[in-house]
């Protein structure tokens, strides 16, 4: 295995996976969805630049709930099948607000340092 690849990788994941919490809130402060739902239109949003896997989809959603920022309700769809929604709650919109508040400041920090040109001598 090259260590190269596999930490260009990790490094990408590790920049992008804040901005998932932020994604979903944001997402559910719109609408309500379900998981895959969820996962998909952020992959559609984004144009596969976020590819969410369920095993990080997942726990992130219940830590979401264990925090009170969403609800969880299962609906049925069809005759026999249920689904799990996901809510936003009035502590997720604080929440989001903040995300939102950290992420503009965040960039426009990024962009003055990435606009930085020295001056020749």
């Amino acid at each position: 295995m090259d260590n190269k690849n596999s930490n260009k990788s990790d490094s990408k994941s590790s920049f992008r996976r804040g901005f998932v919490e932020l994604m979903i809130l944001y997402l559910l402060s719109q609408n309500d969805y379900y998981g895959w739902e969820l996962a998909q239109f952020i992959a559609d949003l984004t144009n596969g630049v976020f590819q969410i896997p369920f095993g990080s989809l997942y726990p992130l959603l219940y830590k979401l709930i264990d925090a009170g920022h969403i609800t969880e309700e299962k609906r049925l769809v069809g005759k026999r099948q249920k689904r799990v929604y996901y809510h936003i709650e009035d502590s997720g919109r604080e929440r989001l607000k903040n995300l939102m508040d950290d992420y503009n400041a965040t960039i426009t920090a990024m962009q003055s340092v990435l606009s930085y040109h020295p001056q020749s001598e």
